[in-house]
């Protein structure tokens, strides 16, 4: 009897209770976004009105564990409705704070087919297809990374925080227990909460000037050392977008006989741009390299990648479960997946980029980054020559921090709560969503609060962002 010959259950197909497949899913995927469609009608704007009591008061009315269910086609219509009109909707170029993106159709339809066949990442027999398609992505997103190592890889994780936990960890596994992180007081919080997680030492902090780590400073602090250090650079920082100087950097780590890693997780992405392309130089010297393609990738979350120069480094991970990966399984040519991750189950989120790479190419993601980038120069311009705006430098890749001017004139911290006056308004009203970053003005003085727009919309132009910068304006005049 062949394989098509054997006699298989009939699938239940019952509305509410159908398991996933293309069928079942494509009725219930058009009643969600029918009921989307309605809820961002509801929500008017980029962000529901009246704040989280507003929002928690909507949430209330729904039972979300009832004793009877409702059945599949209402509770997706109810809860798909109800969520839109209650999201922060990164598609709307007015919801700014944030290195969120709003996702490519392309990839958000790529995560519903990965959701609906759910690979299991975690050994070859869960995930035949994806396993090798996530190998192949890897190892392409790997060499542009590395141009010219001999054998460089890449390992698919939750996002930054994850790859900079899995960095450190790697470090510590080819340095020794006694290994410190050494970064600029404008790295990640997650560098801390990682050492913390792997017992290291408190990171060393090291001072930055424009929010970009001091190699000077670096240079004294790693002289001071008496431990192995892994030096972490950033390459596109949360508050400013600015990125580290990476050669100078690379040069300290390898004189000092350092680990060097970079958290590239946001700007990495101009690895895929021509234009842009020079300002990560000496990014291929670090050891690790943390990238999240849910920021300046537009994927959905979660999809971030950590770069290895060495394929060897990722040794360190290997594990052994025999029902996952015995020995005489891999001996025979399974393939072994249960090191390549932190976690065990894990969804095939490199099929989402995967898609996105193979319809738009390299190129073709590298024009949407020039995109964002352009227009976060133009903005920043706008806010420079606007008269009651004050910019705090221009953009490195798509982030624009300003001020209301009359918050330096009120000064102190009562200038800061104008600012923060002016953020929380637009929250509360749904009307905008605007970031905050405190941090010292480029040219001298102590720390004030800024606003901050982080521009990841790729079809919005300065249009769009020009009647927001009157509108804070406006706000912070009214505030006084």
């Amino acid at each position: 009897m062949t394989a098509s010959q054997v006699p298989r259950p009939v699938p239940l197909l019952s509305s509410d209770v159908a398991l996933a497949g293309a069928e079942p899913v494509g009725k219930l995927v058009a009643t969600a976004l029918a009921a989307m469609a309605q809820g961002i009608v509801t929500r008017g704007g980029p962000l529901p009105a009246g704040g989280p009591d507003a929002v928690r008061a909507a949430i209330a009315a729904i039972e979300p564990l009832p004793t009877r269910g409702i059945g599949a086609e209402a509770a997706i219509a109810e809860l798909s409705g109800v969520l839109a009109a209650g999201s922060a909707d990164p598609a709307d170029p007015w919801c700014a704070a944030h290195l969120h993106c709003p996702p490519l159709a392309v990839s958000a339809a790529a995560d519903l087919v990965a959701s609906v066949l759910n690979p299991s990442m975690d050994s070859w027999d869960q995930a035949p297809a994806a396993s090798a398609l996530e190998g192949a992505f890897t190892a392409r997103l790997a060499r542009l990374c590395y141009p010219r190592a001999t054998a460089p890889d890449a390992l698919i994780t939750s996002g930054g925080t994850e790859s900079n936990l899995t960095a450190l960890l790697l470090a510590r596994e080819a340095l020794g227990p006694d290994v410190v992180a050494v970064c600029g007081r404008n790295s990640h919080h997650s560098i801390a909460r990682a050492g913390w997680l792997l017992g290291l030492p408190e990171p060393v902090p090291v001072a930055t000037v424009a929010d970009r780590i001091d190699p000077a400073a670096l240079a004294e602090v790693l002289r001071g050392l008496r431990r192995p250090a892994v030096v972490v650079a950033t390459a596109g920082t949360t508050n400013t977008g600015a990125i580290d100087p990476l050669g100078a950097v690379a040069d300290l780590a390898a004189e000092s006989g350092s680990w060097l890693h970079v958290d590239a997780a946001y700007g990495g992405a101009l690895l895929f741009s021509d234009q842009r392309r020079a300002l990560l130089d000496g990014l291929d010297r670090a050891d690790t390299i943390a990238l999240d393609l849910h920021k300046l990738g537009w994927q959905p979350i979660a999809a971030g990648v950590l770069a290895c120069r060495e394929a060897s480094t990722v040794d360190n991970l290997a594990t052994r479960a025999d029902y996952l990966n015995a020995d005489d399984d891999t001996e025979a040519g399974l393939p072994d997946l249960l090191g390549r991750s932190l976690r065990t189950s894990r969804r095939p989120d490199a099929f989402k980029m995967a898609v996105t790479a193979r319809a738009l190419g390299v190129r073709g993601i590298g024009e949407l980054v020039d995109r964002c980038c352009e227009t976060a120069m133009q903005v920043a311009r706008a806010v420079d020559g606007h008269p009651r705006l004050r910019l705090w430098a221009h953009p490195t890749l798509s982030t624009v921090l300003l001020r209301p001017s009359i918050a330096d004139e009120v000064g102190g911290a009562e200038g800061d709560a104008l600012v923060a006056a002016v953020r929380r308004g637009l929250l509360d009203e749904g009307t905008a969503v605007l970031g905050r970053a405190t941090l010292a003005p480029v040219d001298g003085g102590g720390d004030r609060l800024w606003l901050k727009l982080t521009l990841l919309h790729p079809h919005a132009t300065l249009a769009d962002y020009l009647p927001l910068l009157d509108l804070v304006a406006d706000r912070a005049a009214r505030c006084c």
